[in-house]
């Protein structure tokens, strides 16, 4: 009995950090300042709602959510290596915009 308790006072308290977590990441996502900022607090709002499944699959007993899980995390990596190609391709464009407004100022 004494153990059944101690896992439920668990998982709620973890599940209650996580969803602090997730507000942190959101805040840094809304305000930025740059891309990258952004990209990494989307990676850390996806690593958290991994994290709430599983301890939510834990404290209900359910291991369909840990399948949940699974997909989210293969689609969370998909999405953090396209948006940091974007950024590396967005930041070669930019670099190659300023070497030919510098070009024109030196004519």
């Amino acid at each position: 009995m004494i153990e059944t308790g101690f896992l439920a006072f668990a998982a709620q308290l973890s599940l209650l950090l996580i969803l602090i977590g997730m507000a942190v990441a959101f805040i840094r996502l809304a305000k930025g300042p740059s891309l990258a900022d952004r990209v990494v607090a989307l990676d850390m709002m996806t690593v958290t709602i991994i994290s709430f499944c599983g301890v939510y699959a834990v404290f209900m007993d359910e291991p369909s959510f840990l399948d949940v899980a699974i997909v989210l995390a293969l689609v969370g990596f998909l999405a953090t290596v396209a948006l940091a190609r974007y950024a590396e391709r967005r930041l070669e464009h930019d670099q190659t915009q300023q070497d030919i407004a510098e070009k024109e100022q030196d004519t």
